[in-house]
């Protein structure tokens, strides 16, 4: 459902555009899905998937590795050096071992599909440097997309302090040419990974998720949020957000 263009988008080649011109594009499907990304985690994902040329065979590299390094992260995400080599570094570890997944319809009823987002990871100690490779599962949800897909820039999410509010920017994002969201609450759920107390008490999850994250964006990155809970009899079942980015706040597109 995404209303984007490959003419919208940069014209040069994304590994040569400054860190704060970068872009985010994924499937729809990957969008909503659960990610399983902490924060930092989550940051040098999305740089990473920023440096892809979405349109391109092997996002226009000739392996399809996407080298990242720490200075351009220190810069994008406001962070000192040091913390970005760590960041990186520790990323590299770990993220080899997170899986997206969602569900998907079948003939026998939901399949739940798992993916890893990495094939291989490396870590150049002492250069400042990280090169990772995707999967080739993961690969159609992040290249050649023809449709069906979410964009934004990354110098959008680059000031969050909590994934909550990045995940909020993408299901966002996926419906910017609307201007609104409904979103059932059991999907919400999955793609922002709440802890099981939250989805047994909306009072914590509004709480905790949803009032924080909108706030974030909000004060952050110029986003003006009105959401309201839809409730089936006395129980929450979706949630409605209308939204549009502040003109005198928001990033050129």
């Amino acid at each position: 459902m995404k209303r984007e263009t490959a003419a919208a988008l940069q014209v040069k080649p994304a590994h040569e555009l400054p860190s704060g011109k970068l872009r985010v594009t994924m499937s729809n499907a990957l969008t909503t899905a659960a990610q399983r990304l902490s924060l930092a985690e989550k940051r040098v994902m999305m740089y990473a998937v920023g440096k892809l040329d979405t349109f391109k065979r092997n996002g226009g590299t000739e392996t399809g590795m996407v080298k990242l390094v720490a200075h351009e992260y220190a810069e994008l995400f406001d962070v000192d050096a040091n913390t970005a080599y760590e960041q990186l570094q520790a990323c590299a570890e770990s993220i080899i071992t997170k899986q997206v997944w969602w569900y998907e319809e079948a003939k026998r009823g939901l399949k739940k599909k798992q993916i890893n987002w990495l094939g291989a990871a490396e870590y150049y100690k002492g250069e400042g440097t990280v090169s990772l490779w995707f999967t080739a599962q993961i690969a159609p949800h992040l290249l050649q997309l023809k449709g069906q897909f979410t964009t934004y820039q990354l110098a959008q999410a680059s000031a969050l302090r909590s994934v909550y509010s990045w995940r909020l920017l993408e299901l966002l994002s996926q419906y910017a040419s609307t201007g609104w969201r409904q979103i059932e609450l059991n999907e919400f759920h999955h793609a922002m990974e709440t802890p099981v107390s939250y989805r047994t008490n909306f009072k914590d999850c509004r709480r905790w998720v949803v009032e924080p994250a909108v706030k974030e964006l909000q004060d952050k990155d110029g986003w003006l949020i009105d959401w309201t809970p839809i409730k089936t009899g006395r129980k929450v079942t979706a949630l409605r957000f209308e939204f549009k980015r502040d003109p005198q706040g928001s990033l050129p597109l």
